[in-house]
C-alpha cells in the first residue's frame, strides 16, 4: 500500500471531517454528513494501521476522529485523559521517531567541543585565533567566574532563570530548524562555549571542578538542547525533501510533532533548571552532585526509549488515537 498516495487521495475528505466536527451548529445535512465521514475515516484509519504507516499521519488522523467521535456522541475528551496520553505516547513517540537525528546532533556538538578543548589548551594561537586573550585567572581559579557563575544568585531565582534561557534556547532550536543554517550556528556557539570553557579549565588543571560543576545538571540540559536542534533540523529538512507529500502537507504533518516535542520539553528543562539551581551549586560531594545528575538522564532516556517505542509502533499508535496532540493543534 502506498501511504502518501492513499493520504493525498482522502485529504481532502479528512479535512471535511476536522471542519464539521469544530463548527459550533451543523446544519441536518452536516450532522448526517459528519457522521458518515467519522465512519469512512475510522476504517481507514484502520486501514492505515495495518500498513506501517507514518505515525505522524495516524495521530493526526487519530486527532480528527476522536474529536468527531466526541462531537457525535456529545462528550468532549477528557483533559486529564489527554495529557496523560500525550507523556505517554505523543512526546516520547516523537522524540523517539526523531532519534537519529538527535544522536547525529550529540556527537557532533560533543565532537566540535572536545575537539575545540583539546586545541586551545596550551596554545596560545588557539586562543588567539578565537579571540581568547589575556589573563584567564580570573575564570578558572578556585572560586573564580566559573565556579561563582553558579552561586551569585539565589537558588529558586537561578533555576527560574536557567529554565528561561534554556526554554528559549530549545524553542529557537525547534523553530528556527526549518531554515537550517540558524540551528547550526546556535549549536556550533553552544559547542565553542564549553569546548573553550573545558580547554581553558584543563590548562589550569582544574577540569575536575568543569566537570564538577556541569555534569549534575548539563547531562539532562544538554540532551533537552540536541533533542530540540534534531527536531529543528528534522522539520528543515522536511522542507527540502517532503517526500512524496506537497511541502506545505509535509511540513505540516512534521510541524505538528515539533510542537509535541517543545511541549514536552518544557518540564523536561524545568527539571534540569532545578538541578542547575539547587544540586549544582549545593555542598554535596562531587560524586553525589554528578550521581543525581546521572540518575535524572538516565530516568528520562529510559522513558524515552520504553515508552517511545511503544508509541512508535503500530501497535501504539492505535492505543493513542486521541494522542496528545490535541494539546498542540
Amino acid at each position: 500500500m502506498d501511504v502518501d498516495a492513499y493520504s493525498a487521495r482522502h485529504r481532502h475528505a479528512w479535512a471535511r471531517l476536522d471542519v464539521l466536527s469544530r463548527k459550533r451548529t451543523l446544519t441536518g445535512a452536516e450532522a448526517d454528513e459528519l457522521v458518515l465521514l467519522y465512519r469512512r475515516t475510522s476504517q481507514q484509519l484502520a486501514r492505515l494501521q495495518t500498513h506501517s504507516p507514518e505515525p505522524e499521519l495516524v495521530a493526526g488522523l487519530g486527532a480528527v476522529i476522536a474529536r468527531a467521535r466526541g462531537r457525535i456522541v456529545g462528550s468532549a475528551p477528557n483533559t486529564w485523559t489527554e495529557i496523560v496520553r500525550f507523556f505517554t505516547h505523543g512526546f516520547p513517540g516523537a522524540v523517539y521517531r526523531a532519534l537519529g537525528w538527535w544522536l547525529s546532533v550529540a556527537v557532533a556538538f560533543l565532537g566540535v567541543s572536545t575537539g575545540i578543548a583539546a586545541w586551545i589548551t596550551d596554545n596560545p594561537a588557539a586562543r588567539e585565533t578565537l579571540g581568547v586573550q589575556g589573563n584567564t585567572g580570573a575564570l578558572t581559579a578556585p572560586g573564580g567566574a566559573f565556579e561563582t557563575y553558579y552561586t551569585e544568585h539565589s537558588n529558586d531565582a537561578f533555576a527560574a532563570l536557567v529554565w528561561t534561557n534554556n526554554a528559549w534556547v530549545a524553542a529557537l532550536a525547534l523553530f528556527l530548524g526549518v531554515f537550517i543554517v540558524p540551528v547550526v550556528y546556535l549549536l556550533f556557539m553552544n559547542a565553542l562555549n564549553i569546548g573553550v570553557t573545558a580547554g581553558l579549565m584543563a590548562e589550569a588543571g582544574r577540569l575536575d571542578s568543569f566537570f564538577g560543576f556541569l555534569l549534575p545538571h548539563g547531562m539532562l540540559e544538554l540532551t533537552a538542547i540536541f533533542i530540540a536542534g534534531g527536531a529543528g533540523l528534522k522539520l528543515g529538512w522536511t522542507l527540502i525533501d517532503p517526500g512524496r507529500l506537497s511541502r506545505a502537507e509535509a511540513v505540516a504533518r512534521q510541524g505538528r510533532a515539533t510542537a509535541a516535542i517543545a511541549l514536552g520539553l518544557v518540564p523536561t528543562l524545568l527539571v534540569a533548571g532545578l538541578l542547575e539551581g539547587f544540586v549544582t551549586p549545593s555542598a554535596l560531594p562531587t560524586p553525589a552532585r554528578i550521581a543525581i545528575g546521572l540518575l535524572a538522564e538516565t530516568a528520562f532516556l529510559t522513558y524515552i526509549f520504553t515508552a517511545g517505542r511503544r508509541a512508535a509502533r503500530p501497535a501504539g499508535a492505535r492505543k493513542a488515537v486521541a494522542e496528545g496532540s490535541h494539546l498542540v493543534q
